[in-house]
C-alpha cells in the first residue's frame, strides 16, 4: 500500500446510489420506465452507468408525480445525484441525462 487509501465501488452500488438520490427528491414517483411492463424490457434498464478514470457517466430514467413541473424536477434531480455522487463516493460526474419517461402516481 503506497499510503493513498483506494475506493473500488460496483456498478450496482453506483446504480443503487443514484436510484436513493433520485427517489429523495419531491416529485419522483419512482425510479424507471413509464408505459407497459413490457416497455422496459425493450428500453432497458433505468439506470446505466459508466465509469472511466474516476469519472462518472450515467443516464437515469424516472417517471414523475403528477402535476409536477418537470424542468424543475429534472433540475433537482441532476443536482441531488451529482451531490450524492460527489460527497459520498467522491468520482467527477462527466454527464448525467435524466428521461422523464411518464407521469404517473
Amino acid at each position: 500500500m503506497n499510503g493513498d487509501p483506494g475506493l473500488t465501488v460496483g456498478l450496482t452500488v453506483i446504480e443503487d446510489l443514484v436510484c436513493l438520490a433520485a427517489l429523495e427528491v419531491p416529485g419522483v414517483a419512482r425510479v424507471g420506465h413509464g408505459g407497459p411492463s413490457w416497455h422496459g424490457w425493450i428500453a432497458g434498464p433505468p439506470v446505466r452507468v459508466s465509469v472511466r478514470d474516476g469519472a462518472v457517466t450515467l443516464r437515469l430514467t424516472i417517471v414523475a408525480r403528477p402535476a409536477q413541473p418537470l424542468i424543475p424536477l429534472v433540475a433537482a434531480v441532476r443536482a441531488g445525484v451529482a451531490a450524492a455522487i460527489h460527497r459520498l463516493l467522491a468520482l467527477d460526474l462527466v454527464s448525467l441525462t435524466v428521461v422523464v419517461d411518464g407521469v404517473g402516481a
